[in-house]
C-alpha cells in the first residue's frame, strides 16, 4: 500500500508559511490543498503507532485517529461505540426528574397527551420517538407540527389550545418552546407543559412545569452537543426508569423497547448536523444497525422510493431520507414526515413516501429558481467589502432559503442569511455560519436590540424576521458584529489526510478507512489525494447525463474507476473531460462498492488539479 500520511493545516485560514499539498496552489474549482496537521509532528505519529499497535488496527487507522484527537484510551469507545458505556444518566439534565416524573404520571393515569413539535427532520424524529413511547403505555397520542408558512417557527397558542381541546393534560413541546415563554404562559391552568429542546435561549426560562435543555445556563449535564430527538429519547429512559421503581410493569404490560427508537435518533442526529462524537457517535452507530433491520414501515418505504438497497448509513441519512422528511415541512404538509414516521401500513407508507419524494423534487426545482439570482447578488456584496452576506428577494419561497443560505455559505466562505419578503411587509430568513463564528448569538442579540422581530438559533445555523425597513440596520449589525469573516480566504482549502498512488486505492484501504465510520460533523471522512493519475476513459452517466464516470491508471500501472456527481459544465467537469487528457491529482473519498457479488474501491472526487 503506497501510503504517504501527510501534514494537517487548518481548513479555514492556514498559517501563509504552509507548504501546499502536491504543490496545488489552486485546483481546477481555485482552492488550495494543504495537509491536516500533525503528520510531522513526533509525538502524534507515536500516538498514532500507539493506537494501532493496542487495538490491533492497520497503521493508516492509528494515525488517523491521532490526527482527529483521539487518545489512546477512547480509541476503542470511538471505534466500537456502545451506549452502554456511553449512555448518561438523564437525570445529570436539569429538570429531567421533573419531567419525567410528570410523564410517568401521565402513563399511570392514562392521560392524553399532545406533542408540539418542530417542522424539521429532528423535530419529526423526537415527535415520532415519544408519540410511540406513549401509545405503547396505553395512553391517548395527538400530534401537531406547525405549518412554516402560516403559523411559523415555535409554538403558537392556537395550535397548544387545540391540542388541550383534544383532551390534553399534558402537553410536551420537542425541538422548541424555550424561547417561546410568553405563549407556553398562555396555557397557564389548562394542561401542564414540558419542553424538550436545545436550541439557546438568553430570555428567561418559560414558566413551566419542566424545561429541559442541555443549553440552558444553568444545566451542567454537558450535552449540549445532542439533538432533541435524543432528549427525546433520555426522556424516555427516564420515564420508563420511574414506571419500573412503580413496579408498573408486569407480564400484561412489559417495559417498552426503546433501543428500537434508536433508528430515529440516528436520523436526526445526522440531519441537525451534531458533532459524531462521545454519545452522538454511539447513538448513529447503534441506531444505523437498527435502521438496517428495515422495521420501521415508514422509514422502510423511504428508503425504498430513495433507492436505498444497502445498509443505511450517515450518508443515506443526510441525502436520502432528510431531505425528503425536510420537505414536507418547507413547501407543502408540514406534518406529512411525522406521519410517515408513525406509520404502521405499508401501502399508506408507500403512498406517503412517494408524496414526499414528488415535494423533494419540487422543492429542488424552488430552490434552483433562487439560487443563480442569490448567487448573483452574493458577488456583489463579496466585491463591495461585507464580511457577512445578507440578501431578499420578494419571490423568494421561505421554505428554501436556508438550503440557498448554505450554498452561498459554502461558495463564498463567508457567514450567509437569506430571507424571503412578506406580503405585510415583514421578512422572514434563515442563516448558515461558518466555524468559528457563532451565528446564533449575533441574532439573539440583534432581536434584543430591537433590530429584529424574533430570532434565534445555534452557532452555525438561524432563523429571524424584521420589517423590510431594517434590513440595512441589520446588515451593519451583522458586519459588526461578526468583522472577523473579512478575514476569511475566498474560498476553503482543500485539506487531505493522506496521499497514495492509483495502485494504492485498494479494497483493502478503503474498507480500513470505514473503520472510521460514521461520517459527519466533528468526524469528516478522510479526505484522500491520488497524485499522478491518467484519465483513459470518461463517459456520462445517470438519467440526467450529470454523472461522471472517469476510469483511471497510474504511473505504476494500477486502475481505479473514479466518479464526479453533479458534475454539469462546471471548471471541475469540464477540466476532467479534457480530450488532451493531462495528468491529474485527485481529492476525494475511496469507499469500497459491492455490485453483483464483486467489491472493488471508487473514488468519490471533489476537486482536482493538473498535476
Amino acid at each position: 500500500m503506497n501510503v504517504l500520511l501527510t501534514e494537517k493545516m487548518d481548513t479555514l485560514s492556514p498559517m501563509p508559511e504552509a507548504r501546499a499539498a502536491l504543490g496545488v496552489e489552486s485546483s481546477l474549482t481555485g482552492r488550495r490543498w494543504v495537509w491536516r496537521d500533525g503528520a510531522e509532528d513526533p509525538a502524534l505519529l507515536r500516538m498514532g503507532a500507539a493506537i494501532a499497535q493496542r487495538a490491533g488496527l492497520p497503521e493508516v487507522v492509528g494515525r488517523l485517529l491521532a490526527l482527529r484527537g483521539i487518545p489512546l484510551e477512547q480509541a476503542a469507545h470511538f471505534l466500537d461505540p456502545k451506549l452502554r458505556a456511553l449512555l448518561p444518566n438523564p437525570s445529570s439534565l436539569q429538570d429531567m426528574d421533573k419531567a419525567a416524573a410528570r410523564m410517568a404520571q401521565a402513563v399511570q393515569q392514562g392521560e392524553t397527551i399532545g406533542i408540539f413539535g418542530d417542522y424539521d427532520v429532528d423535530g419529526a424524529c423526537a415527535s415520532a420517538i415519544l408519540a410511540s413511547f406513549f401509545e405503547e403505555l396505553g395512553c391517548t397520542v395527538h400530534t401537531h407540527i406547525p405549518d412554516r408558512m402560516t403559523e411559523g417557527y415555535g409554538p403558537n397558542v392556537p395550535a397548544l389550545e387545540g391540542l388541550v381541546a383534544q383532551g390534553a393534560s399534558l402537553v410536551i413541546c420537542v425541538d422548541c418552546g424555550t424561547a417561546a415563554g410568553s405563549v407556553l404562559g398562555e396555557l397557564a391552568g389548562k394542561a401542564d407543559l414540558i419542553v424538550l429542546d436545545h436550541h439557546k435561549s438568553e430570555d428567561a426560562l418559560p414558566p413551566i412545569l419542566a424545561t429541559v435543555n442541555p443549553n440552558r445556563p444553568d444545566c451542567t449535564s454537558g450535552l449540549g452537543h445532542v439533538c432533541a430527538a435524543a432528549l427525546a429519547f433520555l426522556a424516555a429512559v427516564a420515564t420508563t426508569r420511574d414506571l419500573r421503581a412503580a413496579g408498573w410493569f408486569h407480564d400484561a404490560q412489559p417495559a417498552p423497547d426503546l433501543l428500537r427508537q434508536l433508528d430515529l435518533v440516528a436520523l436526526a442526529t445526522v440531519c441537525d448536523v451534531m458533532p459524531l462524537h462521545g454519545l452522538n457517535r454511539a447513538f448513529v452507530t447503534q441506531g444505523l444497525k437498527i435502521m438496517a433491520r428495515r422495521q420501521r414501515t415508514g422509514l422502510n418505504a423511504l428508503m425504498d422510493i430513495a433507492g436505498v438497497t444497502k445498509a443505511p448509513d450517515a450518508f443515506t441519512c443526510g441525502f436520502a431520507l432528510g431531505p425528503r422528511i425536510n420537505a414536507g415541512g418547507r413547501i407543502a404538509e408540514a406534518g406529512l414526515g411525522l406521519t410517515l414516521l408513525r406509520s404502521t401500513d405499508a401501502h399508506d407508507a408507500r403512498t406517503m413516501a412517494e408524496r414526499l419524494d414528488a415535494v423533494n423534487r419540487r422543492r429542488q426545482g424552488v430552490e434552483a429558481e433562487i439560487l443563480d439570482r442569490a448567487m448573483a447578488q452574493a458577488a456583489e456584496q463579496r466585491e463591495a467589502g461585507h464580511p457577512v452576506i445578507l440578501l431578499t428577494g420578494k419571490d423568494w419561497h421561505p421554505g428554501v432559503v436556508g438550503i440557498v443560505a448554505g450554498r452561498i455559505k459554502e461558495q463564498f466562505n463567508r457567514p450567509a442569511l437569506v430571507g424571503a419578503e412578506q406580503e405585510d411587509g415583514s421578512i422572514k430568513g434563515s442563516g448558515r455560519s461558518v466555524p468559528g463564528l457563532d451565528l446564533g448569538t449575533v441574532i439573539i442579540a440583534a432581536r434584543q436590540a430591537g433590530v429584529l422581530t424574533s430570532g434565534g438559533g445555534h452557532a452555525m445555523a438561524a432563523g429571524f424576521s424584521l420589517p423590510a425597513e431594517n434590513i440595512e440596520r441589520f446588515h451593519t449589525f451583522l458586519d459588526e458584529r461578526l468583522a472577523d469573516a473579512a478575514v476569511l480566504p475566498d474560498t476553503v482549502d482543500v485539506a487531505l489526510d493522506i496521499a497514495l498512488s492509483v495502485s494504492g486505492a485498494t479494497v483493502e484501504l478503503a474498507e480500513n478507512l470505514a473503520m472510521l465510520a460514521p461520517f459527519g460533523a466533528g468526524n469528516a471522512e478522510p479526505l484522500i489525494a491520488v497524485s499522478n493519475a491518467q484519465i483513459i476513459r470518461s463517459d456520462r452517466i445517470g438519467r440526467d447525463g450529470n454523472t461522471l464516470r472517469l476510469l483511471l491508471k497510474g504511473q505504476d500501472g494500477g486502475r481505479l474507476k473514479a466518479l464526479l456527481f453533479r458534475a454539469n459544465d462546471n471548471p471541475l467537469a469540464i477540466g476532467l473531460e479534457d480530450s488532451t487528457r493531462p495528468p491529474v491529482h485527485l481529492a476525494g473519498y475511496l469507499r469500497s462498492e459491492t455490485w453483483n457479488g464483486r467489491t472493488d474501491a471508487t473514488f468519490f472526487i471533489q476537486d482536482a488539479a493538473r498535476a
